[in-house]
């Protein structure tokens, strides 16, 4: 009997929910507004009732594993507690998986959603080809999501894949996380608008100053991103910042864990061809491993494995995609302990 999962990316602006059978095929997918402002009780009832017609709706589509949960916070693997999410106020140590299990009466699983992420580009993306995988995902901020051996690493209580608060620089930019000089200072879309600003402050960026004017409230690190693919000065130098910031960490990771394959993934990955050659010199100068883009099958095997850095594939599914996932894995745990 065919069987799929239902996959829940809980943002603090948009609820996307998606069902997906186990071969990866995307059976339906819906979208609303995540009505953070009514409370906690109307986002879950928001978040029940779609998924509630979505299963309507894929009536003999096949059994329903079960539910996964993508949610941008700290996530208490022991007891399933959101312990914290600054996208969601209010839901401090709320047991999201078993209230959600309760209305629905199916097995339910939170994860952070950089690891949902990572999972989703490991399952169907661009690391499907391999057991462990690193991804960092650069969005607002910076996250992180470790998978080994086919599922993702947690560590002892939740905290691991922080990789968005490792340092590039001890005496750097102050983070909110209370350290110094994390990467998510440095390789964010938040770092990027950061350090335009103070570009222009100093007076060394006229067009960013006059993009900055033009666009107003609107000025992003998109708009920094094309004046670098356009060649001004300014904005390459905030990009090789990013790329270098971005190396010093991916080949930490490198030397430390050895896996073979790292993914950048998030809006700001979309600036790759600007950031890329200074993360790339980076690592190759830091790490002990030969690393390459996306292997060549073609080309002849070298004499040491290589370390492939690549953009991720999925985008914004990736999370969709991994939190469907996870209730499918549970799924075959349970067949396999019998």
């Amino acid at each position: 009997m065919p069987s799929y999962s239902i996959g829940v990316d809980l943002g603090g602006t948009n609820l996307r929910i998606a069902a997906v059978d186990e071969r990866g095929t995307l059976l339906e997918k819906t979208t609303i507004g995540t009505q953070v402002s009514l409370g906690r009780e109307a986002v879950i009832r928001d978040m029940v009732g779609a998924i509630r017609n979505l299963v309507s709706n894929l009536h003999g589509a096949g059994e329903l594993l079960g539910i996964g949960i993508g949610i941008p916070g700290i996530i208490d693997k022991d007891t399933g507690l959101l312990r914290e999410s600054p996208n969601l106020p209010g839901w401090s140590d709320f047991p999201v998986a078993e209230e959600i299990q309760r209305l629905l009466g199916k097995p339910v699983m939170v994860e952070n959603d950089a690891n949902v992420a990572a999972l989703g580009e490991k399952w169907l993306g661009a690391a499907r080809e391999f057991k462990s995988m690193c991804m960092l995902t650069l969005g607002t901020g910076v996250g992180g999501g470790l998978v080994l051996d086919n599922k993702i690493w947690n560590g002892m209580n939740g905290m691991a894949g922080e990789l968005g608060h490792l340092a590039v620089d001890p005496d750097g930019v102050p983070c909110n996380c209370g350290s110094h000089g994390c990467v998510e200072q440095y390789a964010s879309a938040t770092a990027v608008v950061r350090m335009a600003h103070e570009a222009i402050a100093a007076g060394k960026a006229p067009q960013l100053k006059h993009a900055l004017k033009e666009h107003g409230e609107k000025f992003s690190a998109k708009v920094v991103y094309l004046l670098a693919q356009e060649g001004d000065e300014a904005s390459r130098v905030i990009f090789e910042k990013v790329g270098s910031s971005l190396g010093i960490v991916i080949a930490a990771i490198i030397n430390a864990l050895n896996l073979p394959i790292f993914l950048v993934g998030g809006g700001v990955a979309a600036a790759w061809p600007v950031f890329a050659p200074a993360m790339f010199k980076e690592v190759k100068r830091r790490s002990f491993v030969y690393v390459a883009t996306m292997p060549d099958p073609d080309a002849p095997q070298p004499q040491k494995k290589r370390t492939i850095i690549a953009q991720a594939l999925l985008g914004s599914d990736a999370g969709l995609y991994g939190a469907a996932r996870l209730p499918m894995l549970l799924a075959a745990e349970a067949v396999a302990s019998k």
